[in-house]
């Protein structure tokens, strides 16, 4: 089963002027009791932030958070002594879980583009980590990128608490990837930018697909594409 939501559908946040987010799930002050997760993903937030700008520092716990940087370049600090620099293509994981506070700034004159994901930890109560890969995912062509997984399959990727795994694709027109899954499972897929064909079903920049109960997902790229695909567990006993 696909589920198709349009990027119209995506609620727009701009809470002060340094700050452009569009969340895909319920966050902040946008509640909607029927998209509050999907699978273990709990937060996807597309964010834009302005030069010279940025989260002050604020506290996490038992969280799994994901930031994917697209263009520009932002500062980590948290309080379990890391600064660091997240450029593009690169991928961070901070694991918040008996808690912590970070904060994240565009210090850079150029505007920083990002994707943040929060997922349920597969455990409560763990200890505070953070690591950062360049995986240099942007420049990818016509293959399925892992970036962050907690599946032990994958290696050399981020790690995450989590039974789910973050890929990426540059799919260049008519080009064709197939994806397998399990009807145990979910998959996740959002558009960057250009379109594809989802099972035969057409998804363009910002929209999103949400699959449940298949076995094969196939993806065709009518124009030059770019897209985050996420497989995720089922059932909330698999997180």
């Amino acid at each position: 089963m696909l589920t198709y939501i349009p990027a119209t559908a995506r609620h727009h946040a701009a809470p002060v002027q340094w700050l452009s987010s569009y969340f895909l799930f319920s966050f902040a002050d946008y509640h909607d009791k029927d998209n509050m997760q999907f699978g273990p993903l709990r937060v996807f937030n597309d964010d834009t932030i302005a030069p010279n700008s940025g989260f002050p520092q604020h506290p996490h716990s038992d969280m799994e958070i994901i930031t994917l940087v697209l263009s520009g370049e932002v500062t980590h600090e948290d309080t379990m002594g890391n600064r660091a620099v997240i450029k593009k293509g690169e991928v961070q994981r901070m694991t918040a879980g008996t808690g912590l506070a970070h904060g994240e700034r565009n210090e850079t004159d150029e505007e920083l583009r990002i994707y943040q994901l929060w997922f349920i930890p597969n455990q409560k109560g763990l200890s505070p980590s953070y690591e950062q890969k360049d995986v240099d995912f942007l420049d990818s062509k016509n293959e399925l990128i892992p970036l962050v997984s907690g599946q032990k399959v994958l290696e050399d990727v981020v790690f995450m608490n989590s039974n789910s795994t973050v890929y990426w694709a540059n799919l260049n027109a008519e080009k064709t990837i197939t994806f397998k899954t399990f009807p145990i499972r979910n998959t996740f897929i959002y558009v960057r930018q250009g379109t594809i064909y989802v099972n035969g079903s057409e998804i363009g920049p910002s929209d999103q697909a949400r699959l449940s109960d298949e076995h094969v997902v196939e993806i065709r790229a009518e124009k030059d594409a770019q897209f985050i695909l996420i497989d995720l567990p089922a059932s909330e006993a698999n997180f």
